[in-house]
Formats: C-alpha cells, sequence, structure tokens
C-alpha cells in the first residue's frame, strides 16, 4: 500500500481518535461496570430485610395490595425470585420518573406491610454514564451525540486498522519492553487494539444503531415496509380494549402453569401486571432462558383473566423476523449471553477499550514531541499542555468520580441522605472537581494526584462496606484489586517524572527550551 495512503489514514486515525476518545474512554470504562449491574444493585441494598411471603400466597397478597393502594391498581409488578435489592414481593410506581416505589409484602405477624423505598439508583447511573458518555442533559439528545461519537469510532477503528495491515505480521502482539516507552506504549496499543477487534467492531456498529434506531426504524418503514411496521407491531402488541368493570384474574399458579406448556425451559422472573384486577388485565411474564440469545430477558403477554396468549414476539424461540435482529443486537451489545464467563470477558474488554482511547491520546502527544524535536529539547505548546490535561482530568476523573459514588452507596444512607438524589451529585461534582485539578496542576502533578484518587477512591468501596458492618463480598474484592492496580500505575507515573525525558509532557523537570 502506498505511504502516501497511509499518512492519510493515519490522520483520520488520529484525530477522529482524539476527538471521540473522551467520551468513549468514559463509555468503556461504565460499560465494563455495567456488566455486573445485578452484583452491583445486591451490594447497595443497605438494609437486611426480612424474607418474602411465600409464593403460595401471592394470590391473596395481589388482592390485599389492590384494595389497600388504590394506586397500585394501575400496574404492578409481582416478583418471582427473593433476591436483595428486591424491596417486597409486589412493587410499583407512579410513573417512570418515580425514583421511590411502593412495595407491598406480608409481615412477620401476618399483617400487609406497605413502604416507600429509597433505591441507590446507583447501578442505573453508571448505565446512564455509560449510554450517554458522561455528558449530562437530557438523555435523549446526549444519547444521539453519543451515536455521532460512536460513528467516528468506526472511522477510527477502520482507519486504524488499514494503518496496521502492511506490519501486521511482524508488529502483531510484539510488546518491546525497554527504554523507548513510546515504542512500548504503541505495542501495546496495536495488541489489544487487533486482539479486540471484532469486539470493538461489534461495540460500534451496534451502538450507532441504537442512538439512531428511530431514524432508522422510519427509514425502513418508508423504503423496505411501505409504511406498514408500524401497523404490524401495532398487531403484534394487541392488548384488550380499556374495561374497567372489575373481573377475577387467574391465580399467578395458573398463568405460570400456561407458559410451561408452551416452554418448560423458560425461567419466569416477574409478573408485571396491567389493569390487575379489570376486564382488560393483561400480564407480561418475564424471564430466561439459557438456551436462546436475549434482548435483556425474554417476556410473553397473556390475558390474566383467561390466560390467551396475546404477545408472543419476544418469547424466547418465537422471535418474528422483526424481534430476532434486534435482540441479536442487544445481545452482543450488552454481553447478556453466556452466563458469568462472557461477562467477565466483556468486563475486561471494556477495560481494554478504554485502555486504548487513554494510551492512543498519550501516543499522539508524545510523537508530536518526537516530531517537534529537530535535535533539541522542546518546549510543549499551550494546546498540547491542555490536551494532556483534558487526558488526565477525563479519564481518571470519570474513574475517581464512578468509584466515588458507588462508595456512597454505603456510606451515604448512614448519615440520612436522600440518596437517590446524591449519586448525580456524587458522580458529577468528583468528575468535575478532577478536570479541574488537571488544569489548575498540570498533566504532570495531576497525573500521580488523580491515579493516588482513583486508588483511594476505589479501595473506598471496601472500606465502606467494612465500615457499615456487611460482609466483605465480590464487589469488595474486585475493588482492592483495581485499587492496587490503579497504585502500580500511580507509581510508575512518578518514575516516569523522575526518570522519563526533561521535555516530556508528563516530565516535572526543567528543560532548555528549543523553539518547537
Amino acid at each position: 500500500m502506498r505511504a502516501e495512503v497511509i499518512r492519510i489514514y493515519k490522520s483520520v486515525h488520529t484525530w477522529t481518535g482524539i476527538v471521540a476518545g473522551f467520551m468513549l474512554f468514559i463509555a468503556f470504562y461504565a460499560g465494563a461496570l455495567t456488566m455486573f449491574e445485578v452484583p452491583l444493585n445486591r451490594w447497595a441494598a443497605q438494609e437486611q430485610r426480612a424474607a418474602m411471603a411465600p409464593l403460595a400466597q401471592s394470590e391473596k397478597l395481589i388482592a390485599d395490595t389492590l384494595a389497600a393502594r388504590p394506586d397500585a391498581r394501575k400496574s404492578f409488578t409481582l416478583h418471582l425470585n427473593d433476591e436483595e435489592h428486591i424491596p417486597g414481593r409486589i412493587t410499583w410506581s407512579k410513573g417512570r420518573g418515580d425514583k421511590s416505589p411502593w412495595s407491598a409484602d406480608y409481615a412477620a405477624d401476618g399483617s400487609l406491610h406497605v413502604e416507600r423505598n429509597t433505591p441507590s439508583g446507583m447501578a442505573q447511573l453508571i448505565d446512564h454514564v455509560h449510554r450517554t458518555g458522561g455528558l449530562p442533559g437530557d438523555g435523549e439528545v446526549t444519547e444521539l451525540i453519543m451515536g455521532v461519537v460512536s460513528t467516528l469510532y468506526v472511522v477510527a477503528l477502520v482507519s486504524g486498522l488499514i494503518i496496521l495491515l502492511p506490519s501486521l505480521s511482524k508488529d502483531f502482539f510484539a510488546l518491546r519492553v525497554g527504554k523507548n516507552l513510546k515504542r512500548m506504549w504503541l505495542d501495546a496499543h496495536n495488541a489489544i487494539g487487533i486482539a479486540s477487534l471484532p469486539f470493538h467492531i461489534v461495540i460500534a456498529v451496534t451502538a450507532v444503531v441504537f442512538a439512531f434506531h428511530d431514524q432508522i426504524y422510519d427509514i425502513q418503514d418508508t423504503v423496505v415496509y411501505g409504511e406498514k411496521v408500524k401497523a404490524q407491531m401495532a398487531a403484534a402488541n394487541a392488548k384488550p380494549k380499556p374495561d374497567r368493570k372489575p373481573a377475577a384474574m387467574l391465580p399467578p399458579d395458573a398463568l405460570l402453569a400456561k407458559v410451561r406448556e408452551l416452554s418448560p425451559e423458560f425461567q419466569p422472573t416477574a409478573m408485571q401486571y396491567t389493569a390487575p384486577a379489570t376486564a382488560s388485565a393483561t400480564v407480561r411474564i418475564a424471564g430466561e432462558d439459557p438456551r436462546y440469545v436475549l434482548r435483556r430477558d425474554g417476556s410473553i403477554t397473556l390475558n390474566a383473566i383467561t390466560g390467551e396468549v396475546l404477545n408472543q414476539s419476544t418469547f424466547p424461540g418465537n422471535y418474528n423476523a422483526w424481534a430476532a435482529p434486534v435482540a441479536g443486537a442487544f445481545a452482543l451489545h450488552f454481553g447478556t449471553f453466556g452466563g458469568t464467563p462472557i461477562r467477565w470477558t466483556y468486563f475486561l474488554m471494556g477495560l481494554g477499550g478504554a485502555f486504548l482511547f487513554y494510551s492512543g491520546n498519550l501516543l499522539w502527544i508524545e510523537t508530536r514531541r518526537k516530531n517537534a524535536r529537530k535535535g533539541g529539547a522542546v518546549e510543549q505548546s499551550r494546546s498540547t499542555r491542555w490536551l494532556s490535561a483534558a487526558t488526565v482530568g477525563v479519564c481518571l476523573g470519570c474513574v475517581t468520580a464512578l468509584s466515588l459514588t458507588i462508595a456512597a452507596a454505603r456510606l451515604l444512607p448512614a448519615q440520612g441522605a436522600p440518596l437517590n438524589s446524591w449519586h448525580e451529585t456524587v458522580y458529577y461534582g468528583g468528575f468535575f472537581l478532577c478536570v479541574l485539578w488537571a488544569f489548575l496542576r498540570g498533566a504532570p502533578r495531576a497525573g500521580v494526584e488523580l491515579l493516588w484518587a482513583s486508588a483511594a477512591s476505589t479501595l473506598l468501596i471496601a472500606a465502606a462496606t467494612v465500615w457499615r458492618g456487611f460482609a466483605i463480598g465480590a464487589v469488595d474484592i474486585g475493588a482492592v484489586v483495581m485499587a492496587c492496580g490503579f497504585a502500580w500505575m500511580a507509581l510508575a507515573a512518578m518514575r516516569r517524572q523522575r526518570l522519563g525525558a526533561s521535555d516530556s509532557v508528563w516530565s516535572r523537570k526543567r528543560t532548555a527550551a528549543t523553539p518547537a
């Protein structure tokens, strides 16, 4: 391939990577953590509650709850598994924006116990940061911006592959450790990039689809389906006409038995009732089936009065031509297949992806210094210093702020704080403070200091568990391991300050400047 073509693609790869790199680092680091959303939700559960009422009492519990609480008559969820982060056998809220749902269950004396809950919302915030690249504001707007960034990400992937093709057989997995740190960082960047290329292609393409799915559906509807998609989707989601006349619903056991007749391997986890105890009552039964690739979970909707199947387009094994590719895209992006091994693989790939964007910026900064040297020391330009400070502040600020908001899930409730509303404050407050710190202190000092801050804030997760008197679990052990990793990186950065080239942007040494 001609050298001129390689140079063009190298420029495209560099600038698309730099422009999109900050948001992609945040999306990948937060995305790695979302692989363990359920364990994090369980970890954040504050108090040990009593065991849920037996499932055999569900029919009576539903009747008692609807009689006592009119606000549950619009919709509620009957949970089939007793898990720490679920506040009670029945839960409901007053709309999608209600962050303090209600729960109902039987107390030890057999009375109906109803309470309003304040779940931490920590895992949901991490997911929000992942989907928006950490941008605050309206989620619909920030997710579109993330879609544009993901498109740049695809461009960076393609151009990076073209750059490496001529030397792929020679440099693949070559990690040359020595005095030439830039060479070592470049080897590590290339090796991780090539080894995880299929993963990155999947993530990039599906992220673009998620961000622009409404626009893609509209184009498909017009060009391919002759504007019949909405009618087809309405037919697939047929519901009984609203009818508020009281009607007796089938017991939960009877409804579950009908689902088992369709698929004995399907494992129901929750029953979401709509318009319960009326003539138009429906129930969406959600669950899992390890035999199939699922969107997040599978589901089937029944008439809660008759048990008639109303919609099974998202029931495992019954996906239609529309739902199957959508489920496949979700499963590939979120790693909802293959169980624990796939989740750990996605977690490590996510951290590797964050490293790619961090190392990409570092390489550009060091390459610029080498090109500008011309036989003498280089006086770093203001733009280079700002990019260095931004790289340190944004990347390590994200790490520090996410660790702080995770620890807050166990620290703040002990002080009586309204936790749900505090998580955003903790995250964005910590993040912007780190960015400001990086610009005030400069990249060399802030690089070391924020790595220590990352280590300390991550260690705080396990310390919060000890302080609250909870048993140490997998989340705490993982936090300690990652804190040790950040501490090791801080020590390495300190050595780099002392022993690295004096004209490097990461050095605190003063050098006799030569105009760049």
